[in-house]
C-alpha cells in the first residue's frame, strides 16, 4: 500500500470522527443538561412527596421528571390562584411583609422585577441586535437594543434629535454576562438578525453567523402598539457623530 493511500484513508477515517463528534457533541451536552436539570428538580421535590403518592414507593426503581411534573403543577396551580382575588390579597400581604425586611426586600424586588420583564409579555425586552463601536475605533461589538424609554439618564444626558438608548454587550462564549451601556442613538448601527441568531454568533465565537440571503425580520412592537423607534441614520449621512473631546471616563458638565 502506497503512502499516498494510507494519508487518504487517515484523512478520511479524520473526516468521519470529526462529522460524527459534530453530530454527537450537542446532542450529548444537550441530554445531559436536561437530565442534570430534572435530577436537581427531583432532589427537591421528591423529599415533600408523600410516601403513598410517589412511584417511586411501588416501583422498584425511582421515575426521573416525577418530580418535574409535581413542581409544574404546582407553580401553575399557585398562579392560578394568585389571579383571584384572594390569591392577590394573600400575594400582597406577603410583599409587604417582605417589604419589612432591609436586605430580604432588595433581593426581592430585585429578582421580581427581572423575572416580571424577562417573561411578562408588557416588557418590551431587547428590541434588535446592533453594532457598536467599542472598545476603540474601527473595532465593533455586538450588542443587544432594549429600545428607547424615558430615564432619568436620557433626562440628564439626551441631546436634541440624538437620544441615548440602553444597550447590552454579551460576552463570549456567556451571552448572560456582559455590560450595560448607554450611548447615542446614531452611533449604533442596527442589524436585521434577530435576537436568537445574535445570541448564537456570540456563543459561537462568531463561528455560526446568520445567513445573509433572508427576509428581514418583523421589529417588536412596543408597548403604547407601535413599532420601536429605532434604525439605522438616513442614506448619505455619516455613521458616526463628530466626536468630542470629553473620554467617556469624565463627568458631565454641570
Amino acid at each position: 500500500m502506497s503512502d499516498g493511500t494510507k494519508v487518504s484513508g487517515m484523512t478520511r477515517l479524520r473526516n468521519y470522527f470529526l462529522t460524527g463528534f459534530i453530530v454527537c457533541a450537542p446532542l450529548a451536552i444537550t441530554v445531559y443538561i436536561a437530565w442534570s436539570f430534572i435530577g436537581w428538580v427531583d432532589s427537591w421535590v421528591k423529599p415533600y412527596i408523600p410516601a403513598r403518592y410517589s412511584p417511586d414507593t411501588y416501583l422498584p426503581f425511582p421515575v426521573p421528571g416525577f418530580g418535574l411534573i409535581v413542581a409544574l403543577v404546582l407553580i401553575t396551580l399557585i398562579g392560578f390562584l394568585a389571579a383571584n382575588i384572594v390569591g392577590r390579597a394573600i400575594v400582597n400581604f406577603g410583599e409587604r411583609l417582605l417589604g419589612r425586611m432591609p436586605l430580604v426586600r432588595g433581593i426581592y424586588r430585585s429578582l421580581k422585577q427581572i423575572f416580571e420583564t424577562v417573561l411578562s409579555n408588557k416588557g418590551d425586552m431587547f428590541s434588535q441586535v446592533g453594532l457598536v463601536e467599542y472598545p476603540r475605533k474601527d473595532v465593533w461589538s455586538l450588542v443587544f437594543v432594549a429600545g428607547e424609554k424615558e430615564t432619568e439618564i436620557n433626562r440628564k444626558l439626551d441631546k436634541e434629535g440624538d437620544p441615548l438608548v440602553a444597550v447590552f454587550m454579551p460576552c463570549t462564549p456567556n451571552p448572560t454576562t456582559g455590560f450595560l451601556m448607554y450611548v447615542r442613538k446614531s452611533e449604533v448601527v442596527m442589524l436585521d438578525m434577530t435576537i436568537e441568531e445574535g445570541a448564537r454568533l456570540i456563543v459561537s465565537a462568531g463561528l455560526v453567523p446568520p445567513p445573509l440571503d433572508r427576509k428581514p425580520p418583523d421589529r417588536k412592537i412596543g408597548a403604547s402598539g407601535k413599532p420601536l423607534k429605532i434604525g439605522n441614520p438616513p442614506a448619505g449621512a455619516p455613521l458616526q457623530p463628530a466626536r468630542s473631546s470629553r473620554t467617556a471616563s469624565s463627568l458631565p458638565n454641570k
